[in-house]
């Protein structure tokens, strides 16, 4: 890989001058400037301040002795502004690109990074009170797509869903189905959605309270998983709190936290000791009336999945942000590593239809599932939309756009530039151009500014792959295919595979570049789980 053999490079002549810094620790990036070469690194800006060196000067004097003996397929090194260093790359080497991924299909760009370890993957875990709406959503896309991303770099991926099958909001809920079954007036606490009586008229007769909520829970989690398998989204695990109760867990935790001394007794109830890992005050695990708080099960939950795994995941809602410190101290409390506990907080999302904001209540129910949708604007549209943006950030985006057929829809432009690479080859194909794979020196024969725009492109991939997942991030990917598609659709304009004045051999090299091109964008369309169609 191009940017593994810059950074290489760079780490040795650095070590040479005494200053050591690993391989990862040096970021490249593309110039914005074309001209300025193919490739830059600000490492000399980073690592002069601790070197005793001025960065224009130490960049200079990597420069120096990187000229003195360049790598392969490095053509030229100049040292610019206040000390960044560009590459220039050979043709040669950027074509080697086109043939690895050629060579490595739905496998370029992965890697085994993660060396297998076990990660667990906790996301959309809405308790089964009703079906799944459009605040669930940003949530299980995010999550999904981190485990694609995750599983792609060479880790060991755990799906998690999380129920919260006990407590008042279940009670609330069965007399809810109860009412709505005996068409009486809901309780003061109940659940108003339209689909608890639609769910009532399925429920069977007669039932005792106890026997309603759990009909209602296996019907809720039915409901939910019928949703998300629309969306490709399916779970390993679908872990019940009730179980936890049922078989002594939670009660061998609060022992298990008695006996290190992180436990104590106070006014009647029972209190973590959290102030000592961080924590603002310490935490309730049991009231005063002798009932759990809503951090105990979680706490033994935790414990449960760090005994299966050795990263822990949590794709929580915005609401949750201040729930974070209280968990990481009780892990802690417990003897793990609060840092193996990685919790991403999903900002909300706005939604409008007609210029107008859709509004979300399930209590009231005034709601809109994410089953209507998926059913508004597909399966791809609403994965893909709701990881346009970082997580962290709040987003808003327009039903009807999202809807459209047109090229300012981002994932109908993304789609149509696979289309179009399809289309390409079909017409090679049928003018009896069959594929196959070019030795090197026949790609020579690539030269135009947007035949090299996509070789870039490919090239920066493993990179974007390995940073997403780094950072768990995969709005980055999301940009990754927007970029691409841009520069596909723009080869398509103005690079004609087949036709008057293209040669057979230029023919054959483009269509090479076709075939890689799609590979390399579907690779980017499976990791955010969004379909590549080959019509549209």
């Amino acid at each position: 890989m191009i940017t593994k053999i810059i950074k290489d490079s760079l780490r040795e002549n650095l070590k040479g001058l005494g200053i050591n810094v690993l391989t990862d620790q040096i970021s490249l990036e593309r110039p914005a400037n074309r001209d300025h070469g193919d490739w830059s690194s600000n490492i000399a800006l980073v690592t002069a301040k601790d070197a005793g060196r001025q960065a224009r000067g130490l960049a200079e004097e990597i420069v120096n002795s990187l000229t003195t003996n360049l790598p392969d397929g490095i053509t030229e090194v100049t040292a610019a502004g206040p000390g960044f260093i560009n590459f220039r790359v050979s043709a040669e080497l950027s074509y080697g690109i086109v043939l690895e991924v050629l060579e490595k299909k739905s496998r370029y760009g992965s890697s085994k990074r993660g060396s297998g370890k076990q990660v667990n993957v906790e996301f959309v875990s809405a308790n089964p009170t009703g079906p799944l709406h459009a605040g669930h959503a940003r949530g299980a896309c995010y999550g999904d797509a981190i485990a694609n991303l995750l599983q792609y770099v060479g880790f060991s991926v755990h799906r998690e869903f999380y129920m919260n099958d006990r407590g008042l909001q279940m009670k609330a809920f069965g007399r809810s189905l109860e009412a709505r079954k005996n068409n009486e007036s809901l309780p003061e606490d109940g659940y108003g959605g339209e689909y608890v009586i639609e769910w009532a008229k399925e429920m069977p007769a007669g039932l005792a309270l106890e026997e309603i909520i759990t009909w209602g829970c296996e019907f809720a989690k039915n409901d939910q998983q019928d949703t998300l398998s629309e969306l490709g989204i399916y779970f390993d695990t679908w872990f019940s709190e009730k179980s936890m109760i049922d078989n002594g867990e939670i009660d061998r935790v609060l022992a298990n936290l008695a006996e290190k001394g992180m436990a104590y007794e106070k006014d009647g109830a029972t209190w973590l000791s959290s102030v000592e890992f961080g924590d603002d005050k310490d935490r309730v695990l049991i009231k005063s009336d002798g009932e759990y708080t809503y951090l105990t099960p979680d706490v033994a939950y935790h414990r449960n999945k760090f005994e299966r795994s050795d990263w822990l995941i949590n794709v929580w809602g915005a609401d949750h942000h201040g729930y974070i410190a209280r968990m990481k101290a009780a892990m802690q409390a417990l003897g793990y590593d609060s840092d193996a506990l990685t919790v991403q907080v999903t900002q909300l999302v706005k939604l409008l239809r007609a210029g107008e904001e859709v509004k979300l209540s399930k209590r009231q129910g005034d709601i809109i599932e994410l089953r209507s949708i998926i059913e508004e604007i597909g399966a791809d549209a609403t994965r893909f939309m709701y990881l346009l943006q970082s997580v962290d950030s709040k987003q808003t985006f327009d039903l009807e756009l999202a809807a459209s057929q047109g090229m300012d829809n981002p994932v109908y432009y993304v789609q149509m530039a696979y289309a179009r690479l399809c289309s390409i080859e079909r017409n090679a194909n049928e003018h009896g151009f069959d594929f196959e794979i070019l030795p090197i020196d026949q790609l020579s024969v690539l030269g135009h500014q947007r035949e090299m725009e996509i070789i870039r492109g490919l090239e920066i991939l493993p990179e974007a792959i390995d940073l997403a997942a780094r950072e768990l991030a995969p709005h980055k990917i999301v940009t990754w295919v927007r970029d691409f598609a841009n520069s596909v659709h723009g080869f398509h304009h103005d690079c004609y595979v087949i036709g008057d004045g293209i040669s057979e051999e230029l023919t054959n090299a483009r269509l090479n570049l076709v075939v890689a091109s799609r590979q390399g964008l579907k690779v980017g369309l499976d990791l955010l789980g969004v379909s590549a169609p080959n019509k549209m």
